[in-house]
């Protein structure tokens, strides 16, 4: 069961009582000490007998991660792609073609498959996927640290497609008084399949509420300084830990089809600042450090350089020592884990390379908090003073 780290507030809880002039229900927010001695109504005008307390005046942070499978068994991550393939936002062809492929194919084959890769990188300590352990602890150590700066403030955490769900999430927040709730989509460079989507689904979740929380959502931050810095401090640690200096660095982020790109999307515009702002911060030349992306899927084009090609056109020119960050991923997972230190440490390997290093993401370090909670901060400007 999820559970949100709260923290207490001096007016979690208020009563709706009539209104003096009109007889209608109104929400009484003053601060306790605010109030005339005596309670919450006006002595003219008392509630209705037995009408419940409701809690309000808190403000809530959800952090929304991509997603994952809840196990590793074929019907487990048949469910979870189902959900991800299924999204418009994702897949933007759901003709009867691309359903048929999804039903007739890719949920029949993929899932063992795509399980087995899970197996490799599950915690297995808490049955759970490293992404679903990174996001949790992010959201506790953002709940601890946002502690002392408003007692108001309540951390939470969901998935945007499997477990916890983003709309559960917003439900909780909700019910402990959030009447503002600031939604934190994970990926410092927006796309429509990724931050786009997580707004449709609050948005979606909002829309079956009579009494809808006041929802922001947090800017993309591919070009903050502390996002930057964060990362070249990062990366300068990480490589220092190793036995090999690399001849060259591949930045990869995860891909989307050239055609959303053509249609507008700013993804691989918002990759490349990060790029270059990184390279510039590192002072290295483009020749040095590399800009790829990832995870394509399906026959179309992606945006390129393709990651996977790269790294074999690099081993094959008879680069021996190679290093790939992914500033696109908060926290590691999949397509890190087992693609990256995985799938192209052995292209690589395979093409006569030889020392390869996968660098961490930022995840729950003491660096990447101190990106969210500026990003959180922020963006609260106005709800929340420090």
């Amino acid at each position: 069961m999820n559970e949100s780290i709260r923290t207490p507030a001096p007016d979690a809880t208020t009563t709706l009582a009539p209104d003096a002039a009109f007889g209608t229900p109104h929400v009484d927010d003053r601060r306790a000490g605010d109030r005339p001695a005596g309670g919450l109504q006006p002595s003219s005008s008392p509630r209705p007998a037995g009408h419940p307390p409701v809690k309000n005046g808190r403000i809530g942070v959800l952090i929304v991660n991509l997603g994952t499978p809840d196990g590793t068994d074929a019907e487990s991550v048949k469910k979870y792609l189902k959900e991800f393939l299924s999204d418009r936002r994702v897949i933007e062809e759901t003709g009867l073609i691309w359903k048929l492929v999804l039903n007739g194919i890719i949920l029949r084959t993929r899932p063992a498959q795509k399980g087995r890769d899970y197996e490799k990188i599950w915690n297995t300590e808490k049955n759970e996927s490293p992404l679903k352990t990174i996001t949790r602890s992010q959201s506790d150590l953002l709940a601890a640290t946002l502690a002392p700066v408003d007692g108001r403030l309540v951390v939470d955490w969901a998935m945007r497609y499997g477990n916890p769900s983003i709309e559960s999430r917003l439900d909780a927040l909700k019910a402990e008084g959030c009447d503002r709730i600031l939604l934190v989509p994970l990926y410092p460079q927006y796309a429509a399949a990724t931050t786009a989507t997580v707004c449709d689904e609050a948005f979606r979740a909002l829309m079956r509420m009579r009494w809808q929380p006041t929802l922001r959502v947090a800017h993309p931050w591919y070009d903050d300084p502390v996002y930057i810095e964060a990362l070249a401090r990062s990366i300068e640690a990480e490589l220092g830990k190793l036995s090999f200096v690399p001849d060259v660095l591949i930045a990869s982020f995860h891909g989307i089809p050239k055609e959303y790109f053509d249609k507008g999307d700013p993804y691989y515009c918002h990759c490349a600042k990060t790029h270059r702002l990184l390279r510039e911060r590192l002072g290295m030349d483009e020749t040095r450090f590399r800009l790829t992306f990832q995870s394509r899927f399906g026959r179309a084009e992606w945006l390129q350089p393709y990651t996977d090609m790269t790294v074999k056109a690099l081993a094959e020119s008879g680069v021996k020592n190679l290093a790939i960050v992914t500033p696109g991923f908060t926290s590691d997972c999949l397509e890190t884990l087992e693609e990256i230190a995985g799938e192209n440490a052995e292209i690589f390997h395979h093409g006569g390379g030889e020392n390869f290093a996968a660098i961490p993401c930022l995840n729950d370090s003491a660096a990447g908090m101190d990106v969210l909670r500026t990003v959180v901060l922020r963006e609260l400007k106005g709800w929340v003073e420090g």
